[in-house]
């Protein structure tokens, strides 16, 4: 398997934990980048995505903006979001289609106007995110990747709505799609928007379902090294299993502690400015939890790091808290 085959899997495959470094090609770097800020490493990933923005190749600097874009939106930088976003949108001119993960002009407008509705949904702007919604919708096949990210964004916007059983559909063909491609970062994130939305639903099956699919997807995000998942889907849980809220929140903490750790100033700024990151995570003390090994959420210094090595830090409200439509 090349090195791009293997940046490819761990981007959008089964191996979302594996260590990268940047490597020559444009799109291998972008691929790098993806798997970093899955990682929750978004100091790293800037450090790259900024270099791309001003790439020759049309789709790469699109591709880089919104996926920059999206970082700055997954700790609360909704309106920094938005200008990456547009920014990516009107990088593109030319078509030059034909990837099967979305990596092409179709797959980077997809991005781009999802990522824009994202945006426009978590500043309230619902009307303007259901407008970008049914523009990305029109695109048509988008490829798996997009028409997974296009489930969550619609999911998203109706549980704003108060919609919640118009919420759910959306969120499981989210989760059929993500399943049928094999790519484990993409399972976890359906699971937790349909957790979210089945707990809107508010009934005690859907809760209990709700409960199993959110307590899956922390033990896989720790396992992988996907920070960013762990903890909104802790604080879900400290809802859907208030006796053991105590402990999901203080898992929550500790995950985003360590996300913060790995983000570069003006990621962290957004955080502490934003009203999606609760205060309490913020200024709580980072706990030691029995249920995370002390090795999940360290580093790897960089000379141990290489592209497609074995991960060796693998570990044993009804809101999302924060709008994660990573690429």
């Amino acid at each position: 398997m090349s090195a791009s085959d293997e940046l490819r899997r761990a981007a959008f495959g089964d191996r979302p934990d594996a260590h990268v470094t940047t490597t020559t090609t444009p799109k291998d770097r972008w691929l790098a980048a993806v798997i970093l800020g899955g990682q929750g490493r978004y100091a790293a990933a800037s450090t790259i995505l900024t270099d791309l923005l001003t790439h020759p190749d049309a789709v790469i600097a699109s591709l880089a903006a919104s996926t920059l874009g999206s970082h700055r939106r997954q700790v609360g930088g909704h309106d920094l979001a938005r200008r990456f976003d547009a920014a990516a949108l009107a990088k593109l001119t030319d078509t030059v289609d034909g990837d099967c993960d979305g990596i092409d002009t179709l797959g980077a407008r997809s991005d781009a106007l999802l990522g824009l509705a994202a945006d426009a949904l978590g500043t309230g702007r619902l009307s303007t995110s259901r407008r970008l919604i049914a523009a990305a919708d029109a695109l048509g096949d988008v490829g798996w990747r997009g028409q997974v990210r296009l489930g969550w964004v619609k999911a998203e916007v109706e549980l704003a709505s108060g919609n919640s059983s118009e919420s759910v559909p959306f969120a499981e063909s989210a989760l059929r799609r993500a399943r049928a491609a094999g790519a484990a970062r993409h399972i976890a994130k359906s699971e937790m928007v349909l957790a979210a939305t089945l707990t809107a639903h508010g009934g005690v099956t859907e809760r209990i379902r709700a409960r199993h699919l959110a307590s899956g997807v922390v033990d896989q995000a720790i396992e992988y090294g996907l920070l960013p998942l762990v903890w909104p889907c802790s604080l879900l849980l400290a809802d859907l299993d208030p006796q053991k809220a105590e402990r999901h929140r203080g898992r929550a903490a500790g995950a985003l502690h360590c996300v913060l750790r790995r983000a570069d100033p003006i990621a962290r700024r957004l955080a502490a400015s934003s009203p999606w990151v609760p205060d309490t995570l913020l200024t709580s003390v980072e706990p030691t939890q029995p249920s995370i090994r002390a090795n999940s959420f360290t580093e790897l210094p960089p000379d141990r790091v290489k592209v497609g090595a074995q991960a060796s830090d693998r570990g044993g409200g009804t809101s999302l808290g924060c709008r994660k439509e990573s690429p």
